[in-house]
């Protein structure tokens, strides 16, 4: 009786070792999960990747694209740069669909340049996201993804520019000679941002001098100013206590103006090289600054929109509204273009360059 009760324990062990080894997942992924490779000091890394007085925390170029994905859960110098806007995402989406449940409204003529201001930052936050997460693999690479980045950045602009228009100006505002000009005007400015940061980064080399931070801070400041501009005459010409909306357009602006400093001046790391490689960068906080600055904008336009959206069509026209927020793939469309034409640019440079070695 024992020997039979032995003898079918036997079999059952060899079924189940036997299922097991069927059962195993890695014998069947042709693939290992990539390992990143630890990161590395300044010297170790070619000066198109070497950041201002941050010395170690570098990603070694020429891995494969999934180790760089992977590094999303690596400790290194860009890792906050990544998740700053990749927490910030889900935030906005979360406040947009609680605002969306409490207002009770779809999607029409009226609410489509608040829809379009969301995928304008959504848009802005996945290409800094993917150029902060990918840069590192390679030169070209490195550019192509920060010419992406400057894609979202100008479409950002011009969602701006739909929602303080249509939602936040004033009746004398629009019809001033700055506000007849606005729309057509904050797409031309949004185009030439994207063309100026192309532009610079292109031509100027590591380390980077002053010129190129004119070359940017010119077209982005002007289109700023422009898209601003509904916001400022309303805060200096209304009064806040009849508008809850405009504390939470100071704060936007506050926001944007700090994040603007912290993104041309490398401070604090200046003061503390090598103390801030992996925390307290002054481009980790411009990028903490810059999603406030959109989380506050959409309070506010919200709060716009639900004082005025029941005079939005009579006050406009719907066929004002649908041809502005045309705009909008429009200037994608062509700020995509610009970048693939100036990285036809660089493609060839970097050809040349690699020749002449």
């Amino acid at each position: 009786m024992s020997t039979a009760i032995l003898q079918r324990l036997s079999t059952l062990t060899l079924s189940i070792k036997h299922v097991n080894r069927l059962l195993r997942i890695s014998d069947y992924i042709p693939f290992s999960i990539p390992s990143p490779s630890p990161t590395v000091g300044v010297s170790q890394v070619p000066t198109l990747f070497q950041e201002p007085y941050i010395l170690t925390g570098y990603r070694p170029t020429g891995q494969d694209w999934s180790c760089y994905l992977f590094t999303l859960f690596q400790r290194h110098n860009e890792c906050l740069n990544v998740w700053t806007h990749l927490l910030a995402a889900p935030i906005l989406l979360i406040h947009w669909w609680a605002k969306v449940e409490a207002l009770g409204f779809t999607l029409n003529a009226a609410s489509l340049p608040l829809y379009l201001f969301l995928v304008s930052s959504l848009t802005y936050m996945f290409f800094s996201v993917v150029a902060h997460l990918l840069h590192s693999h390679c030169e070209h690479s490195h550019y192509i993804v920060f010419f992406l980045d400057y894609v979202g950045v100008a479409v950002y602009q011009y969602g701006c520019s739909l929602g303080h228009y249509f939602y936040s100006s004033e009746a004398a505002w629009r019809e001033s000679i700055v506000g007849l000009l606005f729309l057509p005007g904050a797409a031309l400015l949004g185009w030439l941002s994207c063309l100026g940061c192309c532009i610079s980064k292109f031509r100027y080399k590591r380390p980077y001098p002053w010129q190129r931070k004119i070359c940017q801070l010119i077209p982005t400041s002007a289109a700023y100013l422009l898209d601003i501009s509904p916001v400022v005459h309303r805060l200096f010409t209304v009064s806040w206590s009849q508008e809850p909306s405009l504390p939470f357009h100071a704060l936007q602006i506050a926001c944007f103006l700090l994040s603007a400093f912290f993104f041309s001046c490398p401070i604090p790391e200046r003061f503390f090289p090598g103390q801030c490689d992996f925390v307290g960068q002054g481009h980790q906080i411009f990028h903490v600054l810059l999603s406030l600055c959109t989380i506050f904008q959409l309070e506010a336009l919200f709060q716009d929109y639900a004082r005025r959206r029941d005079t939005m069509v009579e006050v406009f026209g719907e066929g004002q509204l649908w041809w502005a927020c045309v705009g909008f793939p429009l200037l994608f469309l062509g700020c995509l273009i610009t970048a693939l034409l100036t990285m036809k640019h660089v493609k060839n440079h970097l050809t040349t360059t690699k020749k002449d070695k």
